[in-house]
């Protein structure tokens, strides 16, 4: 089996996972306009405490004025309702337990449409939530900025585009799954090395661009004043059973519970376990982890699984009996480790030791509902585990 072309999945090689359009340039008109309008103004909005009573007074859009949007005003509108979802529940003091219909009904339409989820996801906060300051340049943190925040500060901006900055660099690298299936399923052990040795040089770009996290956002900061919006309402004991979505039909008054918008919703450690052949015993976290599956856009879900169901290079290295191309194999599976490693460094930073507990921001549960801490140097090591012998 050989993958599609990226673009079959939504996807380029000078972006990755990032949407291929420009964000900032899409449109919306008419009642979609004001409520841009209105999200881009959470930063004004969320300090009053008073979010509530605004968004109660927002125009309802309705779902056949969302199945009239073209797919990237879709996305884009998905990108400003998921702020107001998330702010309509956390932006007061007591969290919300349901969502008005003006902004139930367009959400769920808009996840529909979209195939996702019908709250803030990572293909909303990181994936279609950027912009360049000169488009002519690339995708670096010196020319991308955040389109729509919730509080508009450094530590929140620079949390988001450190992920789109990553995003974008991993392309080079997803672009190369193709080749080396191909050079895999053919015997030639040469180009395989060749191919994992470049994917290993952008991983190496990819760990260095994780590791400056820190330079402008701070830890306190970001667990005071960042992660409190971006949780949903799965395991969350703030919400208990969930959030009703009022108006919407199927749904009736039964809470439902979506898990939050987090970084394990990125597709790039997914699709290089799937090349990689790396896999995780089960426990908590690896249920979770696939359960986050459905939560990415549907074609970043068929590259995943594309890239499992057709890769054998983990069967074909460890067959080859080539050295060079074993220690590039090794390599690879080394990058993702060091990457996981930074991922628990910072899981403990910027969550575990800020120590507080708060409504919605409990420092033992990820943003999407899990016990992190536990699972995550397991699943570094289980990573570490999938090295092959040298000969």
């Amino acid at each position: 089996m050989a993958l599609a072309p990226l673009e079959t999945y939504g996807m380029t090689a000078d972006r990755g996972f990032l949407c291929a359009y420009d964000a900032p340039s899409v449109t919306l008109e008419g009642d979609l306009a004001a409520v841009r309008d209105l999200a881009l103004r959470l930063p004004e909005i969320l300090p009053t405490g008073k979010v509530r009573d605004v968004l109660d007074e927002l125009t309802a859009i309705t779902p056949d004025q969302i199945a009239a949007l073209t797919d990237t005003q879709a996305r884009m509108a998905m990108a400003h309702y998921s702020f107001l979802v998330q702010a309509y529940i956390w932006g007061a003091e007591t969290p919300g337990s349901s969502l008005p219909a003006n902004l139930a009904v367009p959400m769920v339409a808009l996840a529909d449409r979209l195939g996702q989820q019908p709250l803030l996801q990572y293909s909303g906060y990181v994936l279609d939530n950027w912009g360049t300051l000169d488009p002519a340049k690339g995708v670096g943190l010196d020319n991308i900025y955040m389109i729509q925040k919730f509080a508009a500060g450094t530590d929140e901006a620079w949390f988001v585009l450190v992920h789109v900055a990553i995003e974008a660099k991993a392309g080079a690298a997803l672009a190369l799954f193709g080749p080396l299936i191909e050079a895999a399923a053919h015997g030639d052990g040469d180009r395989a090395e060749a191919l994992l040795n470049q994917i290993v040089a952008t991983w190496a770009e990819i760990n260095a661009l994780f590791d400056r996290m820190p330079e402008q956002c701070d830890p306190y900061i970001y667990f005071r004043r960042v992660r409190p919006y971006i949780h949903g309402w799965k395991d969350n004991p703030a919400l208990g059973a969930g959030v009703v979505y009022r108006g919407v039909e199927r749904y009736g008054d039964a809470p439902q519970a979506f898990r939050g918008q987090t970084g394990s919703q990125s597709s790039i450690v997914p699709s290089m376990d799937a090349l990689l052949g790396v896999g995780h015993a089960a426990d908590p976290l690896r249920t979770y982890l696939d359960e986050l599956h459905i939560y990415r856009p549907p074609g970043h879900r068929r590259f995943i699984d594309d890239v499992r169901a057709a890769s054998g290079v983990r069967t074909f290295v460890a067959g080859a009996g080539h050295r060079g191309l074993t220690e590039a194999y090794n390599a690879a599976v080394q990058a993702v480790a060091d990457f996981r490693s930074r991922h628990l460094e910072y899981a403990a930073s910027y969550i575990h030791s800020q120590g507080r507990k708060s409504a919605g921001n409990d420092t033992e549960v990820g943003t999407g509902g899990t016990p992190f801490m536990k699972y995550l140097k397991k699943h570094r090591d289980e990573t570490r585990a999938n090295l092959l012998e040298v000969a």
